[in-house]
Order: structure tokens, then sequence, then C-alpha cells
């Protein structure tokens, strides 16, 4: 495909989108599956999610790009449709018109089944006429979904339902999507891996503080259900991180606030509970970090082992009546 590539790229430059002669290509690897790309009107967040019965769908299927858009490329997946498709967007291209350029260089757009939304949310879709059935799409307000080879003609109209009737925020509605194609049968094969990712509606100029969630299950007998819980346990780091923030900053309760946030929303996580202990520790409220010690260490005594570590690193004092009083909750625990 690279001198249809190629063609493409001179019809940009030139700020013309002309049909171009196709090269022959390979129809390329099968990703069959169920997406969603949408744009949060009221952060201007983007989005995209995708569930499939073939291995490590994130690595193919899903783009975003903070300020530019979101791109789902599947069916017989044609990858270049997500860098081109961003590059495209980037450039000044609407959504409508980025898919309908690549569409035209593509030999096998029959087979192809691609969605995108740009930042201002406009929306394009392409279900090709020889994408295995169950195939279609649903173009909404500021989002689409689609899917092929499903069990029932039905899952993309109730991914779109599930997605307008949710609440909560960007993530939360993908999610709704996704969990809606499962119960109306989605995959006819089954299901293996998802994935998700959000970005912010406007770049900062730090790819990495505008990418906000990319997640990927590669396999697992319910991805979905196993995504759904990757996002609650990166809410529960990012309270974690911003809890670090303000210790750094010297707000101890805003601090402490954070890191019970973040125990609240993944109570198994000894970790998250052993450093908020930590943190009383340092900050001279001991009393309240012996019940979470004994906690940490009644569900995992190797914390105990690594705590008199600790003042050689400068992360507790270095007073060996306090660590002996932190231990003795150790002999506490059942």
């Amino acid at each position: 495909m690279m001198r249809a590539i190629w063609i493409l790229f001179v019809a940009v430059l030139l700020g013309g989108l002309s049909l171009a002669e196709p090269s022959p290509t390979p129809v390329g690897a099968p990703a069959h599956t169920y997406s969603i790309v949408a744009r949060d009107p009221a952060t201007g967040q983007l989005g995209v999610a995708v569930q499939s019965h073939w291995f490590s769908v994130g690595s193919v299927v899903p783009w975003a790009e903070a300020g530019v858009g979101a791109v789902a490329t599947q069916s017989f997946v044609e990858v270049s449709y997500g860098p081109l498709g961003l590059a495209l967007m980037r450039a000044g291209k609407s959504a409508p018109q980025a898919l309908k350029a690549l569409i035209e260089v593509d030999p096998q757009a029959d087979v192809r089944q691609v969605a995108m939304i740009d930042a201002q949310g406009r929306v394009a879709v392409h279900t090709g006429e020889h994408c295995i059935a169950e195939a279609g799409h649903h173009i909404g307000d500021q989002f689409s979904t689609q899917a092929n080879l499903m069990l029932k003609n039905t899952v993309w109209d109730a991914m779109a339902k599930a997605y307008e009737a949710a609440t909560g925020d960007l993530a939360d509605r993908l999610l709704a999507a996704l969990e809606a194609a499962e119960r109306e049968g989605g995959d006819i094969r089954g299901r293996q891996s998802a994935a998700i990712i959000v970005v912010r509606g406007r770049s900062t100029g730090r790819p990495w503080m505008d990418r906000l969630i990319d997640l990927r299950v590669e396999d697992h007998p319910h991805p979905v259900e196993e995504l759904k819980r990757l996002v609650r346990l990166q809410r529960a780091y990012d309270h974690m991180n911003q809890g670090d923030e303000y210790m750094a900053a010297g707000q101890i309760d805003r601090a402490l606030q954070e890191y019970r946030r973040a125990e609240h929303l993944a109570p198994e996580n000894v970790e998250m509970m052993f450093w908020h202990a930590v943190t009383l520790a340092n900050v001279g409220r001991l009393e309240e970090s012996l019940p979470l010690f004994r906690r940490v260490f009644s569900r995992d005594p190797r914390w105990a082992t690594l705590l008199p570590r600790l003042p050689r690193s400068k992360l507790l004092p270095d007073d060996p009546t306090l660590i002996q009083k932190i231990l003795s909750e150790a002999r506490k625990s059942p």
C-alpha cells in the first residue's frame, strides 16, 4: 500500500483529496470485533474502546491522539488507517474527509470496517459490503459504534443505547457500551481481548500527560470485565499519584484524603495501604498508621521485612523505637 500512501500524502500537501490508483495489498489480519469511538462534549476528551475474539486487539484496532481524534480499524485490518487517519486529522482534515481519502486508495475497502472521530466531534464510519455478517454501525451525536462477525445484528444499536444512557466520565460510558455488546451476544466466536484509550481534548504538548487511559487485556476469558477492573485500578493509582503530589507540596490532609480514596477503589491492593501507613507515620500520626500496618502485615508478612529498610532511603525516620513499634503490629496479625 506504499504507493497509495504516498499519493495520499501528496494530495494532503496539495490540499486535495483526489482519487488515487490503488496498488495491490494483502487483505490484512482479521480482527472481527465490536468497538466505539467517541468525544465527550463536556470535556472534549476523545476515546476508543474495543473487544474481540482475537489476541491483543489493543495493539491493532484502537488509535487516539489528544486534540486530534480517535480511530478504530477492524474487520480485515489495514493497520495504517490508524496512524494515517490521525495524521490527516492532525493536518486539518475532518474525520469524514480523512476516512474518504483512505477508502479511496484501498483496493480492499470492501472488507474493512473503520470509524473515525475528530476533535470537533465529527464522525465517519465505513462498513465494507464484504465484512462478515452480522456487520453494521450506528452513528450518534459525537460517537459511533461498529461491529462485525456478531452473533446478532442488534449489537451496535445496543451499544449506542447503552452509551447514551450511561453516566460517569467518558471511560465509564465507553465501558458501558462494551458491556452492552456482551449482553446482546457479542462476537459470534466468543471473547478474548479488549482495550480502551482516552486522551485529552486538547494537547498539552506532553504526550505522556495527554493519554489519560491506555489499557489492554491481551488474552482473558472475560476481557471486558478485566478491562473494567483495570480502569478501576488505574483510577486508584491516579489518586495515589495525586496524593504524592500533595505530599510534595506539603498539603498533608489533601494527600491523605487522596490515599483514602485510592484504598476505597482498590481495597485488595496491599501496597496502597502500606504507603498510606508510611505517610501517616512520617507526619507524626503513628497511632493512625498502626491499624493499617497491622492489616498489611496480616496479608503479606514480607512488608514487615521491607519496613526496616526504609530509613536508609529516608522514607521513614531513623528511629529504632518507632520501627519496633510498627513491627510489633506484625506479631498481632493472625
